[in-house]
């Protein structure tokens, strides 16, 4: 263990933007999952009717929603503009034969062919890979999302920038299309937790710790 220890050092990987787009896009999901499913289902909690809380509710859900989509834009920019571990490019290791590599060596861990995880300063190639569909599912969700919410006054802004969604969704589609991926992202966010957990003993990297402080232990080769 000491001499473990002793081959690693300190090193900062995740930037200010991409601590805060986590724990905003975190705290917002499960704000945007609760509210949904009062939203979809008020019966089952016995909310129906009272005292205005379905108001409340919906209040809720639409400043978690602009959260999310600000929060969600955000770190979509910084793909651009920070370090080369929130680049977009981490997020497409297919794209170069050194990330094919790693996406194999990765790969095979996660399924019981090699024992030894490999080690990453960033995400590793499988993880990085899953990101990149869940933001796809990020921007669905807002895209769907919105689109509903314009539906209550049609004309405006919103309601016309979402057009082309009206023609592809009915509103029974697009609403079923919103609730599919929310359950999508819950079952993400458990696989996530679960991965991460898994990754930090396995590494001994401080993964964990690293989306609070910024700071991951590595490897002196790296």
């Amino acid at each position: 263990m000491a001499d473990h220890k002793a081959c690693l050092y300190e090193k900062y990987v995740w930037e200010v933007p991409v601590r805060v787009t986590h724990w905003v896009n975190m705290l917002s999901i499960v704000v945007l999952a609760v509210t949904g499913i009062i939203i979809g289902s008020p019966r089952t909690l016995g909310l129906s009717g009272s005292d205005y809380v379905m108001g409340w509710v919906r209040f809720v859900h639409f400043t978690a929603a602009y959260a999310f989509a600000v929060s969600v834009a955000a770190r979509i920019w910084w793909m651009f503009r920070g370090n080369r571990y929130a680049r977009w490019r981490e997020f497409f290791p297919v794209i170069s034969s050194g990330g094919r590599a790693r996406l194999w060596e990765t790969f095979k861990y996660y399924t019981f062919l090699n024992k030894k995880a490999p080690h990453e300063v960033g995400h590793n190639a499988v993880a990085a890979s899953a990101y990149s569909l869940v933001f796809l599912l990020y921007i669905v969700m807002a895209l769907t999302g919105f689109s509903l919410y314009a539906e209550h006054r049609p004309g405006s802004l919103m309601h016309v920038v979402m057009t082309p969604l009206y023609t592809l969704f009915s509103n029974q589609g697009m609403r079923l299309t919103h609730h599919m991926v929310m359950w999508l992202l819950i079952g993400f966010v458990i696989n996530h937790i679960y991965s991460i957990w898994l990754m930090d003993i396995k590494e001994r990297g401080g993964v964990v710790s690293s989306i609070f402080s910024g700071y991951k232990a590595v490897q002196r080769k790296e």
